[in-house]
């Protein structure tokens, strides 16, 4: 299961920098997941929860941007919706696809929080 190292490495992120910025409270994590990551959402989310304890980022509310899958399609010479890896063009039914978008994952913004 490799959203746990994800989210482990998310909270590794957001440590170092609320520890940059004097910090030990972040009250929200914007994400940048694309359709096509390879990410499984509830995995990942779960992974956060638990990667999360006792650390800046416990309770924070993380908010996901989900970028639509996007693929090149050598057939119709025209970018095509792409929703899972391995389908067909929606337009030709060609398999003869380049993904160029949906890929992303990344931590996008934090919103830092107030030590109390």
């Amino acid at each position: 299961m490799h959203e746990m190292s994800l989210a482990q490495s998310i909270v590794e992120i957001v440590e170092n920098t609320a520890e940059a910025n004097n910090t030990r409270k972040v009250s929200k994590v914007k994400l940048i997941v694309g359709e096509l990551a390879g990410v499984e959402m509830h995995a990942l989310m779960q992974g956060l929860k638990i990667a999360s304890q006792e650390t800046p980022m416990e309770g924070a509310e993380i908010e996901i941007e989900r970028p639509q899958g996007t693929a090149w399609c050598m057939m119709c010479q025209k970018t095509v919706p792409l929703h899972r890896r391995g389908d067909a063009c929606p337009e030709c039914g060609s398999y003869q696809l380049s993904i160029n978008g949906g890929t992303e994952f990344r931590v996008s913004e934090l919103e830092l929080g107030d030590d109390e």
